[in-house]
């Protein structure tokens, strides 16, 4: 029988986002936040201004690119909104005067970057995961691109849909990518984007800041009409302070920088990745009681998601989970199921006690 909560005081939180943030961190700003860096004052009161913060941006993002060698042709932008109002701000910034782009159709945030895309620019949808009820992502040989497009979008992991690109293409014109749920997860060949784009509150700390990596070439004057704050020009002119960025997720940012870099950096954090993911795929391939519909070659290693063969136990799985100390398995309200996300800080026991949790309940209620 399982364990409960009381006999087991470790809880693993597997929700989407905002997600588990490592102990030792969560134990640095709790230590840190009545006086940071000796100041007299918390790291939430600090002016973005002041030169003890503006070191601290210096830093972060000399953090980051070394975790990911980005070129010195990139730049890196820390930008608010989330990765959402990244889905509007890409045409606004990337597109000329009547230019269309193309965007990969590959599950629901790519639909929701589709959507919001089309209320300013022109889209192609080069190809669509909706035959396969997005189980499944379509293969690039089926990709029908137009090398006359401002840009090609693609989500590289698709959080709801349980989906992963793993491999990226060159392509003739800038490609650009959503990666909030699976950045710093594994190496990139980032000379392939024009633009990379991530909310934190996944791999990097919690809600409020997105990472914007764009190449040189693509920062151009903002069209008339967007505002100057989400020019990703502008900017990168003000090193991202044209207005007070999100100062206290950017503080974590650079800790869970400095957290990844102590422990082996993105090498370590890939390695960790298909460790966790292999063992909570294998109980559920080996089990008639669990299914996943998603083809094993696109099976995302961060956002794991499953049903439960009989779906009246689904609540009943989810209630009893909680109560071990398994929180947030409940699967996107557009997709419903089951959903494991894990991300950089999920330790490896965490999914060994999700494991054992299954083979347990599946033992009680198959």
């Amino acid at each position: 029988m399982a364990c409960t909560s009381s006999e087991r005081a470790e809880r693993y939180n597997f929700a989407s986002g905002p997600a588990m943030l490592p102990k030792e961190v969560l134990e640095q700003i709790r230590e840190e936040l009545p006086n940071w860096r000796n100041t007299g004052s918390s790291v939430l009161e600090q002016p973005f201004t002041s030169t003890a913060f503006k070191q601290l941006m210096v830093e972060t993002e000399a953090d980051l690119r070394t975790l990911l060698t980005i070129p010195d042709n990139y730049r890196v932008l820390f930008m608010q909104g989330g990765a959402s109002a990244q889905f509007g701000l890409l045409p606004l910034n990337l597109l000329r005067s009547g230019q269309s782009a193309d965007y990969l159709e590959s599950g629901h945030w790519a639909r929701k970057a589709i959507s919001e895309a089309r209320r300013h620019s022109p889209v192609n949808v080069i190809a669509s995961g909706t035959e396969q009820a997005f189980t499944a992502l379509p293969p690039l040989d089926h990709w029908q691109l137009d090398p006359a497009a401002g840009y090609c979008h693609v989500t590289s992991n698709e959080t709801g849909n349980g989906l992963q690109l793993q491999e990226f293409p060159e392509l003739s014109v800038p490609l650009v990518a959503d990666m909030t749920s699976d950045f710093l997860t594994r190496p990139l060949p980032l000379e392939r984007f024009g633009l990379i784009y991530a909310s934190a509150q996944k791999n990097l700390g919690v809600a409020g800041l997105c990472i914007v990596i764009i190449r040189n070439d693509l920062l151009r004057a903002p069209p008339p009409g967007l505002p100057t704050a989400f020019s990703y020009a502008a900017q990168a002119e003000q090193q991202s302070r044209f207005n007070t960025p999100p100062t206290f997720a950017l503080y974590v940012t650079g800790l869970m920088l400095r957290w990844m870099g102590r422990n082996g950096g993105v090498p370590a954090m890939a390695a960790a990745a298909q460790q966790r993911s292999r063992l909570l795929y294998r109980c559920v391939e080996n089990s008639d009681f669990y299914l996943c519909p998603q083809r094993p070659a696109d099976r995302s290693p961060i956002n794991v998601c499953f049903q439960l063969t009989k779906p009246g136990l689904t609540e009943t799985f989810l209630t009893e989970a909680e109560r071990n100390g398994l929180a947030n398995l409940r699967g996107h309200a557009a997709i419903g199921g089951i959903r494991a996300s894990l991300y950089n800080p999920m330790p490896l026991s965490g999914v060994a006690r999700l494991v054992e949790f299954m083979t347990d309940f599946e033992r009680k209620h198959g």
